[in-house]
């Protein structure tokens, strides 16, 4: 008599197969199958790498992103969270309607020849992780990740599936990425200064790292994060309790000291007429006066808030020559990190601190940027 897949698969000799979904996709049938992690990486071996790339389906592995991904899924074993892995399989494949849904059943078992060609078009990445958190923790074995199976004769459809599935995936801002990262200290911690700081507070746009005309909000949440890194000069993620209170009193300090930011809080003007007129508003001034913030600690422990008062003098506007070349160039906005320390230097001069040695090679690279 005659053997079928699942007979084969039965005895263990020649077939894989998994509980599975079948649907249809551009007339095609597609199956999403629960794999066991530990199958992951026999079922996908790289062996395309070495081809030309106008003749692989694949992108190059890029190999320092694979470590990252596989202690997240050890360190959070308990709660990470993988989306599925999309494959071509160039081989044979049977789906079986399970017993009582009938032969066009949508739920049942799908068998795929072990002598099938496979390629992944979407997750390569997350499957050199999971090969490598399995040789760290081999009993995260038996979980299972869904992998989405089409079929492809010959695999002639695997780079267009590729482009396709890349071409319109979104990744999620900056802002939106440091809002839902409950996991990071950093992350957390930016949140909250957000919501507590006065002048933050309400006025912060969480999930866009741009701001349109007509938002009520004056701030990114990315802007905030990296302007404050550039204050405490982080060695970890973890942030020290002295350091957190330090950045408060920082971003408070700063704001008692900048006139337009008071009226903010007086609610005596609008966001939108400050964006437009002042640079003090844009990520790249927030970053700038980060900088400031961090030699001033350093040069001036005892009195660096006193410095600060230097803030009150400076010209904001967008129009103040002391801001071409350096932040703006003709009436727009730069976004380059020459402009960022260079502006640094500007608002430190106004704050009566000494301009450290290694600052003062920015200075010298100012002719370029002048207008």
């Amino acid at each position: 008599m005659s053997r079928t897949l699942a007979d084969e698969l039965e005895t263990g000799t020649e077939t894989y197969g998994f509980d599975a979904l079948r649907g249809i996709q551009a007339g095609r049938e597609f199956y999403v199958a629960m794999c066991p992690l530990k199958i992951i990486p026999k079922l996908f071996v790289f062996t395309d790498y070495e081809m030309p790339s106008e003749l692989r389906a694949q992108r190059t592995l890029r190999e320092s992103r694979i470590p990252e991904i596989a202690n997240y899924i050890v360190n959070n074993s308990d709660n990470y969270v993988f989306s599925s892995l999309t494959a071509s399989v160039d081989g044979k494949m049977k789906f079986s309607a399970a017993p009582g849904v009938g032969e066009n059943g949508k739920i049942g078992r799908l068998y795929i020849s072990m002598n099938s060609r496979m390629l992944i078009n979407d997750g390569q990445h997350r499957r050199a992780a999971i090969e490598e958190a399995l040789k760290l923790k081999p009993e995260l074995g038996n979980e299972m990740i869904s992998v989405v199976f089409f079929s492809d004769r010959g695999l002639k459809r695997s780079q267009q599936m590729f482009s396709d599935l890349n071409k319109h995936a979104v990744k999620p801002t900056k802002s939106l990425g440091i809002l839902y990262d409950h996991r990071d200290n950093f992350s957390q911690f930016i949140v909250k200064i957000a919501n507590g700081v006065e002048v933050f507070h309400g006025r912060v746009e969480l999930e866009r790292t741009s701001i349109s005309n007509r938002s009520t909000k004056f701030f990114t949440l990315n802007g905030i994060a990296d302007a404050t890194k550039n204050l405490l000069k982080l060695k970890s993620k973890k942030i020290p309790e002295e350091q957190q209170k330090l950045a408060v009193v920082f971003w408070e300090t700063v704001a008692k000291n900048i006139p337009e930011w008071q009226l903010l809080v007086e609610k005596k003007v609008s966001p939108s007429e400050l964006r437009r007129e002042f640079v003090h508003s844009h990520t790249n001034l927030l970053n700038a006066l980060g900088i400031v913030g961090n030699v001033l600690i350093n040069q001036y422990p005892d009195s660096w808030k006193e410095k600060l008062r230097g803030l009150q003098k400076i010209d904001w506007s967008r129009s103040n020559p002391q801001w071409q070349g350096r932040l703006v160039i003709q009436g727009v906005m730069l976004k380059n990190k020459i402009g960022i320390e260079l502006a640094a230097n500007t608002i430190l001069k106004a704050c009566g601190a000494k301009i450290p040695s290694e600052r003062e090679e920015y200075e010298k690279q100012k002719r370029s940027y002048d207008v």
